[in-house]
């Protein structure tokens, strides 16, 4: 089985060390986020909730979705190159896509996510990110968004030779790969790119800034363009002008390794899981009404703390952070719970620690974000995951897949 290493500082640290972690460190916030189910209380109820096995078996688990076609299948991304389909609680035999031809897999790199086009109900249109597989040895896995087309739209299986490449992104590095597409509510395709990999955002030709804050390279951006049924991708016309020779495609930058993020869907709010360097992981904040152009701060900055040297104008903070103190060692980012079978989750966003596996509820009352310890787990969190129905699932690279249920 491919191992996942989500390129922290200390790749070393598992989830045998379990000391006692510091809690984590949270921002105020500007202005209070609206949310048509607001909770009152600075962490959710413990005891409401229970994670149950849906499935294992699985073959090095990255990520779990579901497509906006009211069939209510999961999909399930293997690391390896295979998508499953979770249906009626069965894990089907025959993958929904089978690209392990083309996938170099292990470490960072793989199929790393799967993302359904709005009108997938009745195009078939899906999208995928993964790092190549190549013949020349100098090549250590460029990321590729591809889209390919299943027939029926209702189909379990689709046609690998229905893909075509969208974009090709080069990597230094076997890390820091970034590894998500997700279509967000504007109906643009979002991808998040690690910084290229190595330590400390040394990107060639960027020194001393790094990817992160070069505004000519893809790595260490969420990018946001534009994806049809048929035919390239394109700039939306409202992403930020960045300046003359930027990239266009760039919605955000200063980030380290988006390995997941996600909108929360009842207030289109962006939350993103920045994997960090040695010290800390983050988790930042985009509401609905940003226009783009934010800089995170990285390499400049760690989570909240100054990394290397420089000043940055205007950069956001993260809403929350935590140490690696007691095994911690990086980030998974997840989702605001918008199901309707546990009530008392309502509007807490969830996230969690690979190594130690450790799951944190995040919320901001009254202007400032709380974040709470609430539940201490055995599982290598590679990924949270969302049903069709707002309800809440995590994925275990070791194999399984769990869902939030109510006790």
């Amino acid at each position: 089985m491919a191992v996942l290493v989500l390129a922290t500082g200390c790749a070393s640290q598992n989830s045998a060390a379990r000391a006692t972690p510091k809690s984590p460190r949270v921002s105020p916030s500007a202005s209070p986020t609206p949310s048509p189910i607001a909770p009152t209380t600075t962490s959710p109820d413990k005891d409401s909730f229970k994670l149950t096995l849906v499935t294992a078996g699985l073959q090095s688990p990255v990520y779990a979705t579901y497509a906006p076609d009211g069939s209510d299948r999961l999909f399930i991304v293997e690391q390896t190159g295979r998508i499953r389909v979770l249906r009626n609680g069965q894990l089907l035999a025959a993958p929904f896509l089978d690209i392990q031809s083309l996938v170099v897999s292990g470490g960072e790199r793989g199929l790393l996510s799967v993302a359904f086009h709005p009108d997938f109900a009745s195009t078939g249109v899906f999208v995928v990110n993964y790092t190549r597989a190549s013949s020349n040895a100098a090549d250590v896995g460029d990321t590729v968004i591809a889209r390919y087309r299943v027939t029926p739209p209702g189909a379990d299986v689709a046609n690998p030779s229905t893909g075509q490449i969208l974009l090709t992104i080069d990597q230094p590095q076997p890390n820091h790969n970034g590894g998500l597409a997700v279509f967000g509510p504007d109906g643009m395709l979002y991808v998040g790119m690690g910084d290229g990999g190595g330590g400390g955002d040394l990107g060639a030709g960027h020194a001393p800034e790094g990817n992160g804050q070069s505004l000519t390279t893809l790595l260490g951006k969420m990018l946001r363009i534009q994806v049809g049924r048929t035919g390239p991708y394109s700039v939306p016309s409202d992403n930020p002008n960045l300046g003359a020779g930027t990239k266009r495609e760039i919605w955000a930058y200063g980030l380290r390794n988006p390995w997941r993020f996600s909108f929360d869907r009842a207030t289109d709010d962006m939350y993103i899981g920045d994997v960090g360097q040695n010290a800390w992981e983050e988790i930042d904040f985009q509401p609905a009404a940003g226009v783009g152009g934010a800089n995170y701060g990285w390499p400049v900055w760690e989570g909240s703390h100054a990394y290397r040297g420089g000043q940055l104008v205007a950069d956001i903070k993260p809403v929350a952070d935590y140490s690696h103190a007691g095994g911690n060692c990086s980030v998974t980012g997840g989702y605001v719970y918008r199901g309707s079978r546990i009530p008392s989750l309502q509007g807490f966003y969830f996230y969690g620690d690979y190594c130690s596996g450790r799951l944190w509820s995040l919320v901001q009352l009254g202007g400032q974000w709380h974040a709470t310890l609430i539940l201490d787990t055995d599982f290598s969190i590679s990924s949270f995951g969302e049903d069709q129905a707002g309800e809440l699932y995590i994925v275990d690279l070791r194999g399984s897949v769990y869902r939030f249920d109510p006790k």
